[in-house]
């Protein structure tokens, strides 16, 4: 057996630094700023230990440009390195100085970015050449130069820097000239470094002077070292939570509210999180919240951090304890994420519940704007929906908020039905159903507004949470279906009323596209509307779904099937039907004898197969042309009762009618309503 350690050499791993350890090469200068503002960090850490005895005070990172030199330089007046530290961290690749430092100052030390002891390499994504120059703090320390062209070899002598820290001078590479351009290193150092805790300095404040902005003599500052979410909550105004918001998220209207997030164990965690006007706009971006290392912004694609529905929230969170791959550019999967993911969707549930408690009219104020966040919320997150059950609302057509166990308790008295079912009814457009709401109202129902983009869905969560309920749209069935307190009450008609009053009105129901009609009866209240239509509420459900749910697709290319039920109580429809039964009666006595006949042989011939083995063939070619005789009579009736209905104006104004109250009559059809309702005025 052979034991052995792997081997990686500076000729195998430097390429890969190079090209492929960061995503963007824009990273660079996050890196080199982060490990200069370590670089001073560390000196506040010594002088807190009473090891280095020198000023604090005035300690920053500096960047500049040479555009004639080619040369982009970060600089910091912080630890500085011996030529024992430069060895040991610049020549040895992943040896992490900063994890060196937190090792042996972790009880007292200042916020360390560094962690990998990678990022330094990071810089010849883009030179050509990288060189160091280098002062340490120690008594006695000589100046270092480092340089390198990029290759494993480097070179390091004396130089004559007089000042402590350090300075990363950086030959850009021809093709990466971009980053000797002022506005370019301005667009990254706001993007990385707008909130560093150390002042992070570019270029000097301008003034206006003389039709013309020019330098001053003061160095302009790109970076806030004591951003709002670091600060303590009791410190601050409203107005210092809205200038922060448009200082992140410009040209937007001012936030709802916002959640401060403060958290130092188990782990640590601050930030600020805004609630947007949201309304009906379901736009789930991963841009919106800005996720921070020790001030260090590392990236604003947070899935795992906060659950997908909070990505509708605007801000920002920081946290250490948060994972990062080794370029510190995305997130790694970690039990700690999920702890923290946990926290926030408790924290903003808490919030809000708050709110509801101590004031509820801004709370009912806010709630339209909120409404698809916590709809969201409830549908994709378990925990998050019985905490919200405590504080979400329902709204009623009138305009009224409940919240859950309150809206119960109002409707289970006059809204239980026959089977000891609470039926929520609800509409989904006040304007379009108000016929059906009126018509519910009358009989004491109370109606919810369901018109949110989630409320078709939201629906089947609120049935899934209450036992023993459903949710029934109004306009799903006739006023009385509706909330079933006894068996239906069936409608007085023969058979022979049924199939001609059937032909008489569905053969003038105009084609509609995709819209299939059903004639049904009900013996409803004479002042009650003659004709209604309705849709069945789980086959219109499911197509609603079927937007949501790609398994469900299919269900969206159904046709809309609606029922178009007659009032047999109300006096039109009883005289329009009368009427047609006398008018047609003789015509289809003998069509109907005939027909009875037909069917009375189509019986008998069926029944010489009693033990299922099959007709003889003979008896086939009798009982195919039976059938097809019996359609045929079938048909002559439906085309009698059908001819009859084209001279019957009344007929045709009630079907308008209630195409009309639904939307449905439209085009030519439209036409000929308004040009027969003038006839017959």
């Amino acid at each position: 057996m052979a034991k052995g350690s792997i081997g990686v050499t500076t000729n195998n791993i430097f390429p890969v630094i190079k090209k492929f350890l960061y995503s963007d090469h824009e990273i660079f200068l996050r890196e080199l700023i982060s490990n200069a503002v370590d670089a001073t960090q560390k000196l506040k850490t010594l002088a807190s230990a009473g090891e280095f005895k020198g000023e604090t005070e005035g300690l920053k990172v500096s960047v500049s440009i040479d555009k004639k030199a080619g040369t982009l330089t970060v600089s910091d007046n912080g630890i500085g390195m011996t030529e024992q530290d430069v060895d040991k961290y610049i020549n040895q690749i992943a040896f992490s100085g900063a994890e060196d430092f937190l090792n042996k100052y972790k009880d007292n030390a200042n916020a360390i970015i560094g962690h990998f002891g990678l990022g330094f390499y990071s810089a010849f994504m883009v030179a050509k050449k990288v060189e160091i120059r280098t002062l340490s703090w120690e008594d006695g320390a000589k100046p270092v130069l480092w340089s390198c062209d990029g290759s494993p070899e480097y070179e390091m002598t004396e130089c004559d820097k007089a000042e402590r820290g350090t300075d990363i001078i950086l030959y850009i590479d021809d093709d990466e000239k971009e980053f000797l351009e002022q506005s370019r290193i301005n667009t990254l150092l706001n993007k990385y470094c707008k909130f560093m805790p150390v002042p992070v300095v570019f270029g000097k404040e301008q003034e206006w002077k003389d039709g013309k902005y020019v330098d001053t003599d003061k160095d302009k500052v790109i970076n806030d070292i004591e951003p709002l979410w670091a600060r303590k909550p009791s410190d601050l105004k409203d107005e210092d939570y809205i200038k922060f918001y448009h200082s992140i998220q410009p040209a937007q209207d001012d936030p709802l509210f916002w959640i401060h997030l403060n958290v130092d164990y188990p782990f640590t965690l601050t930030g600020i999180l805004y609630f947007p006007k949201i309304k009906n706009n379901l736009d789930i971006r991963k841009d919106r919240i800005q996720l921070y290392c020790n001030q260090v912004f590392v990236t604003d694609s947070v899935e795992g951090v906060v659950p997908e529905f909070m990505m509708l929230l605007q801000g920002v969170i920081d946290s250490p304890d948060i994972p990062l791959n080794v370029s510190r550019s995305y997130l790694q999967a970690d039990r700690n994420v999920k702890k923290i993911s946990s926290y926030i969707t408790k924290k903003v549930a808490s919030r809000l519940e708050e709110i509801a408690k101590t004031d509820v009219k801004a709370f009912e104020e806010k709630w339209n704007d909120i409404k698809i966040f916590i709809e969201y919320g409830m549908l994709s997150d378990e925990k998050f929906k019985d905490a919200a059950a405590k504080f979400a609302l329902l709204q009623n057509t009138d305009g009224k908020y409940f919240k859950f166990d309150e809206y119960k308790d109002l409707i289970k008295g006059n809204q239980t039905d026959k089977d000891g079912n609470l039926i929520y009814l609800y509409a989904t457009d006040k304007v379009e159903q108000y016929t059906y709401i009126k018509a519910a109202q009358d009989k004491g129902y109370d109606i919810l507004l369901m018109d949110g983009q989630l409320d078709i869905p939201f629906v089947g969560l609120m049935e899934q949470m209450n036992e023993k309920s459903r949710f029934v749209r109004v306009d799903s069935d006739v006023v009385d279906n509706l909330v079933r307190k006894e068996d239906n009450k069936e409608a007085e008609l023969s058979t022979q009323e049924r199939e001609i009053a059937t032909t008489l009105f569905k053969s003038q129901i105009p084609e509609i596209e995709k819209s299939e009609f059903m004639v049904t009866y009900a013996a409803m209240s004479p002042t009650a509307q003659p004709v209604v239509i309705t849709q069945s509420e789980y086959m219109r459900r499911m197509k609603d779904m079927s937007v949501f749910q790609p398994g469900m697709s299919f269900y969206g290319e159904f046709p809309n099937t609606y029922n178009f039920t007659l009032n047999t109580s109300h006096p039109v429809v009883k005289k329009v039907v009368d009427q047609a039964v006398a008018a047609v009666s003789d015509e289809l006595k003998p069509i109907d004898d005939e027909l009875t006949a037909t069917n009375a042989v189509i019986k008998a011939i069926r029944d010489l197969d009693k033990d299922n083995k099959g007709l003889p063939e003979d008896k086939k070619d009798d009982l195919k042309k039976n059938e097809d005789k019996a359609k045929a009579l079938r048909d002559k009736k439906e085309e009698i009762v059908a001819n009859y209905a084209k001279g019957q104006d009344t007929v045709k104004q009630l079907i308008d009618i209630a195409l009309l109250g639904n939307g449905l009559l439209k085009g030519e059809a439209l036409n000929a309503f308004l040009k027969r309702s003038v006839d017959l005025l």
